[in-house]
C-alpha cells in the first residue's frame, strides 16, 4: 500500500508512535510518505519505502495565526494525487483529521476517493480537543473518518463520554520494538558507567516527561523525598517543560538537590534507563504512558497511578505497582519495598520485560494493516 501518515514531528508520544508505526510497515514492504511541517525527529534516514513531504505555511501579514491546518489540507491533496495514495492515517485529532477531511472532499471533487484511519492519542481528546472552540470540530472530524482508534480502552471510553460520537472506536495499543530495544540495552548495559551517577550503595529512580502539572513533579519530588529517608538513592530527572522550576524549588526546600540530577531534554533514553533500578510515573492522567513501556522494555519496574490507560500498561504486583493519583505515602512504601530487596528487585526487573513483550511492535502491526484493509474496502478500493 502507498499510505500517507500524518503526525506530530516531536518528541510527544504521539509523535514518536506514527513515526514508529511507519518505518515498522516500511519494513513490510508499504511505502509511507510523512506529512508534516518537519521531518519527525525518529526519522532518523530514508529508505527506498519511506518518504518526507514538508509543509510549508507561507506567512502573511494578514494573518495573526498562520493558517496551518489549510496548508495542510492542500499539502495532503497534492500528495494523494502525486504519489496515488491509497489510504490516509492520521495521528492526533487537532488539526490532522481535520486536515485530512477537507483533503478528502476536495480529493472527491476531481474524482478520488481516499480513506482516512483517525488515531486518538491522549490530549487531543481530554484537553485540547474538549475545548468549546474545538470541540465541534473535533466531533465532526472522528465522526466522518473511515476507521477510528485509540491507544488505550480508557481513550476510547473518555472519547465517547466528552463526545457526541456516532463511530465505533478500536483500541490498538501503543507499541515498542522489542528486539530493537533488548539489543540497544545490552549495549548500553556493556557500557553502562552507572558509578558516573551514583554510589555502589545507592539506587537510582528515574522520571522522563514534558514537566507539565498533569505529570504531577511534584509527587516525583515528595515520593523520592519518602524514599530517601530508608534507602540511598539519586534521582534522575529528564525532560523539559513548565514545571521544572517549581521541582527544582520542591527539592530545594527538602534540601535534595544534591541527590537529583536534572538532565533535560534527552535522545539517550536507553542510556539513561540502562542505569535505573525504578520508574516513576505519578500522572494525573495518561492515555497510555509510553514512557513507562520504555522502562519496562529496558527492565525497569514502574510505580505509576492508576490513572487512565497506565493500567492497562503497568500490571500491579508484575511490572511494579499502582496507587492511586497524589498518594505519596503508597507510591513511597510500593517503592521501597522493590528497591530494599534485591532479589525482589531482580524479579520485578524480569516482570516488567514480561509485560513490555505484550506491546511488541510484531504483535501490534498486523492490527492496522487489518485496519488498512477494511478502510480500503469500505471505499471500494
Amino acid at each position: 500500500m502507498n499510505i500517507g501518515i500524518v503526525c506530530y514531528p516531536t518528541f510527544g508520544g504521539s509523535g514518536v508512535v506514527a513515526t514508529e508505526l511507519g518505518l515498522e510497515l516500511s519494513k513490510n514492504g508499504h511505502n509511507i510518505h510523512f506529512i508534516t511541517y518537519k521531518q519527525p525527529v525518529r526519522l532518523e534516514q530514508l529508505s527506498p519505502n519511506i518518504h518526507f513531504h514538508e509543509v510549508h505555511v507561507p506567512e502573511y501579514p494578514l494573518f495573526h495565526y498562520q493558517p496551518y491546518e489549510l496548508a495542510l489540507s492542500s499539502k495532503l491533496v497534492n500528495v494523494v494525487k502525486e504519489f496515488k495514495l491509497d489510504l490516509l492515517h492520521v495521528h492526533y485529532a487537532i488539526p490532522h483529521a481535520y486536515a485530512g477531511y477537507m483533503a478528502k472532499k476536495m480529493l472527491k471533487e476531481i474524482g478520488v476517493k481516499i480513506p482516512m484511519v483517525t488515531t486518538l492519542h491522549g490530549t487531543d481528546i481530554t484537553l485540547v480537543g474538549n475545548h468549546p472552540f474545538y470541540k465541534p470540530a473535533v466531533t465532526f472530524s472522528i465522526n466522518n473518518s473511515d476507521i477510528v482508534t485509540s491507544v488505550s480502552k480508557s481513550l476510547r471510553e473518555d472519547t465517547y463520554r466528552l463526545f457526541d460520537i456516532k463511530k465505533k472506536i478500536k483500541v490498538i495499543p501503543n507499541f515498542i520494538d522489542v528486539k530493537k530495544r533488548k539489543e540497544k540495552a545490552h549495549q548500553e548495559k556493556e557500557n553502562c558507567q552507572r558509578a558516573t551517577i551514583a554510589k555502589p550503595e545507592e539506587k537510582i529512580i528515574t522520571h522522563i516527561s514534558n514537566f507539565r502539572k498533569v505529570k504531577r513533579t511534584d509527587d516525583v519530588i515528595r515520593v523520592f523525598n519518602e524514599i530517601r529517608k530508608k534507602q540511598k538513592a539519586k534521582l534522575l530527572l529528564v525532560g523539559e517543560g513548565p514545571e521544572i522550576r517549581s521541582a527544582k524549588d520542591l527539592a530545594n526546600e527538602f534540601k535534595l538537590r544534591d541527590d537529583i540530577l536534572f538532565m533535560g531534554a534527552s535522545h539517550e533514553i536507553d542510556k539513561i534507563l540502562c542505569l535505573s533500578d525504578l520508574f516513576l510515573l505519578p500522572s494525573e492522567t495518561e492515555s497510555f504512558g509510553l514512557a513507562a513501556l520504555e522502562a519496562m522494555v529496558n527492565e525497569v519496574p514502574v510505580i505509576s497511578t492508576n490513572a487512565g490507560g497506565l493500567p492497562e500498561v503497568n500490571e500491579d504486583g508484575i511490572s511494579g505497582f499502582l496507587s492511586a493519583v497524589g498518594d505519596v505515602e503508597d507510591m513511597s512504601n510500593k517503592a521501597l519495598y522493590i528497591l530494599e530487596d534485591e532479589k525482589r528487585l531482580k524479579d520485578f526487573r524480569k516482570g516488567a520485560l514480561q509485560v513490555a513483550e505484550k506491546f511488541d511492535i510484531g504483535k501490534i502491526l498486523p492490527f492496522y494493516e487489518e485496519i488498512y484493509q477494511e478502510a480500503l474496502e469500505k471505499n471500494g478500493k
